[in-house]
């Protein structure tokens, strides 16, 4: 068995680098547009995705209000400004990339995810961050053996899945229902949100002889229109259950590291 470093495909984008969006992409805040633009940029302030810098001139006019004060980041030195729309203030949450920064981003403004109330690529909402170029994900059905087991309790047994292969995290195996003991399965109130399966529908913990589990299995009823074969199927986070894939034991991977922000995006 191979170790958990190679068990996955891993990011191969290395911070600081930088693409053009072949995307029109728009933000809005106070039921107003920031920004509309064909020019934005995708910049990677680490490897696990990008985001947007979008040129100052596409904003617009009165949106971006400057602070006067300068920071320096990994990627360089930016200008701080804040954002105003219909009566609605952000402040400290754009950057205005100086001539300190790489080459062909001084200009552009890269703003906080959580500023803007929606964020549009072409006219569908993106969620919690930008979607990779680079990262690629598939649901394939599979007819090979799952058993998930926790401090050796079956939790679900199937003859067949929906394997979820995502650029940079552990393959995931989709189960029916049916083949999932829904008895020890305990709903809480967690949702989550990816942007490229969705948000979640449903979150469930797991009380074993050994002790109380978390959030440790979830489902999506309604993913996107790419992701439909897992409608409605459970998913067990490999890094906290046991996973018996045709029998043979997989090995639990190390948690993905996640940035703030990405903070209450599980990896699913």
């Amino acid at each position: 068995m191979p170790d958990d470093a190679q068990y996955f495909p891993q990011m191969i984008v290395p911070a600081g680098h930088v693409e053009p969006v072949a995307r029109r992409i728009r933000a809005f805040l106070a039921g107003r547009v920031l920004f509309d633009t064909v020019r934005a940029l995708y910049v990677w302030e680490w490897p696990g995705y990008p985001q947007y810098c979008v040129p100052a001139e596409d904003f617009t006019e009165g949106v971006l209000i400057d602070e006067d004060h300068t920071q320096k980041g990994g990627l360089g030195v930016a200008r701080l400004h804040g954002l105003r729309s219909g009566g609605v203030a952000r402040p400290g949450s754009a950057r205005l990339w100086t001539e300190e920064a790489p080459p062909g981003l001084a200009g552009t403004v890269r703003i906080d995810w959580a500023a803007p109330d929606a964020w549009f690529e072409e006219d569908e909402p993106v969620f919690v961050h930008p979607r990779s170029p680079y990262t690629r994900v598939d649901a394939l059905r599979s007819s090979r053996t799952v058993r998930v087991e926790l401090d050796g309790e079956v939790l679900a047994e199937a003859p067949s899945t929906v394997m979820l292969f995502e650029t940079g995290l552990p393959t995931r195996y989709y189960l029916d229902r049916v083949h999932t003991d829904l008895t020890r399965l305990v709903p809480s109130d967690t949702v989550t949100s990816c942007p490229y399966k969705g948000s979640t529908s449903a979150y469930w913990s797991v009380t074993t002889k050994a002790g109380n589990y978390v959030d440790i299995a979830w489902s999506y009823d309604f993913p996107t229109r790419q992701l439909a074969p897992i409608t409605g199927l459970v998913a067990f986070y490999n890094e906290q259950t046991d996973i018996f894939l045709d029998g043979r034991p997989l090995p639990r991977p190390a948690p993905v590291r996640r940035t703030a922000a990405a903070a209450g995006h599980k990896s699913g």
